[in-house]
């Protein structure tokens, strides 16, 4: 039997933080080392995401899983048994064979995603690692946290069209200091809320950031920047933005529904041009126009050479959607999700690309999470200088930022916090 052999595949119906259902899959090596990973999964979804499997019956209002997991069991276990775990790249290529679908939409992104990561975590229990390491012996960057404590668009019940307003301590020493700045400002932020729009203002998103009960994307950034005041860390953080355009975008008139008007594209980056001059320690812009706004792209990273435009829904995680923003000079940035690729090696692969192009990349949670924090190894397993990390409250949230906190310890010396030097 091979050294590390995939001896059992097991997978199960859970829920994430918004009362989703998702998949937890266990891969067992070696009969005795198992590897967990839970799929995460998004809210406001690109059109060139891989696809996850829904059963779209009665449970769950047609979100349940139950498909993607006899996929997993029926399909996938059979033809993985045996196989060297350690060989990952030849296992996400053999599923992504056995799909033979352009988005994984036949067994599914989210069956396809739990295995391949389930088969990593197993392979770094088999060789007595952490995940970081086994995936890098050369990991070493703490990413700097790109917490929303802000929220609107999908992500929120209240009427902010811009759906994440970030803080980004890069004037920390440590990633354990970063998250004791967001911290701290967020409670600041909790009594700016309280003082100025009342308790109801308190109320948590989906990200584990605040949602006020305001429409103005200025309001919020003054609120927010009060905060940052009171807490005496005007010195040490920047800002970023997650338009995530697409979710405010009505493509029957081509214009964008945006604070009250219907807004062309040309005004609508008339607008940003404005806000990012009024306020120069917004560094970051993602996803400002909608996904298939190549053009307008272009023209916001001509005009803003200096700031992070990042695309999410835009790229997706994909090499030829980047590739195309390559060609065309739209975007300077990537995220990276995961689960919108869908394999381990998929990502890597993307990441690898779009720094060989002198893309910055920022790996990024999903808005439905659960309490597994392998984002947190990938992300310093890729060496990203960047991680969207939500909110502070919530176990979905808190998880990531208290692994991040134990790589950094067991690193010690060796663990570089990237802090200023957040575009690499």
């Amino acid at each position: 039997m091979k050294k590390f052999a995939i001896t059992d595949i097991r997978a199960l119906e859970i829920i994430d933080n918004r009362g989703m259902p998702t998949a937890r899959v266990n891969v067992c090596v070696d009969h005795k080392f198992w590897g967990k990973a839970d799929v995460p999964c998004g809210s406001s979804t690109g059109s060139h995401e891989a696809r996850e499997i829904r059963d779209g019956n009665a449970r769950y209002r047609g979100k349940g899983v139950r498909k993607a997991i006899e996929n997993i069991h029926d399909i996938l276990l059979p033809k993985l048994r045996g196989l060297d775990a350690s060989r990952q790249q030849e296992i996400d290529y053999l599923m992504l064979e056995l799909d033979g679908t352009g988005n994984k939409s036949k067994l599914g992104a989210n069956a396809i995603l739990g295995v391949s990561l389930a088969v990593a975590v197993a392979a770094a229990a088999a060789g007595r690692l952490p995940l970081y390491q086994y995936l890098n012996a050369d990991a070493r960057v703490l990413p700097v946290p790109q917490a929303s404590l802000i929220n609107g668009g999908l992500h929120a019940g209240n009427d902010l069209d811009i759906q994440e307003f970030c803080v980004m301590p890069i004037g920390a020493e440590t990633f354990g200091e970063s998250v004791r700045i967001l911290c701290e400002i967020f409670y600041h932020l909790k009594d700016v809320l309280l003082e100025k729009l009342g308790k109801n203002a308190t109320n948590s998103s989906e990200d584990g950031g605040f949602a006020p009960p305001i429409s103005s994307t200025r309001r919020a950034l003054d609120l927010l920047l009060e905060a940052v005041h009171r807490s005496a860390y005007t010195d040490k953080v920047v800002y970023g933005l997650d338009f995530a355009a697409t979710g405010f975008y009505n493509p029957e008139k081509d214009q964008y529904n945006f604070e009250g008007s219907q807004k062309t594209r040309d005004e609508l980056v008339e607008f940003i041009k404005q806000l990012l001059d009024d306020y120069p320690s917004i560094v970051s812009i993602e996803d400002p126009l909608h996904e298939n706004d190549l053009e307008g792209m272009k023209i916001l990273t001509q005009e803003f050479s200096d700031h992070l435009i990042i695309g999410d829904d835009m790229f997706a995680t994909n090499i030829k959607r980047i590739q195309k923003g390559l060609e065309l000079g739209a975007a300077n940035a990537t995220l990276c999700k995961v689960n919108q690729i869908g394999t381990l090696t998929e990502a890597l692969e993307t990441v690898n690309f779009a720094r060989q192009n002198n893309f910055a990349v920022v790996m990024s949670e999903r808005s439905g999470e659960t309490e597994d924090s392998i984002l947190s190894d990938i992300s310093v397993a890729f060496n990203a200088a960047l991680f969207k990390s939500g909110g502070i409250r919530g176990s979905d949230r808190g998880t990531n930022y208290n692994r991040f906190i134990e790589i950094e310890t067991e690193l010690g010396p060796s663990a570089v916090y990237a802090g200023k030097n957040y575009r690499l």
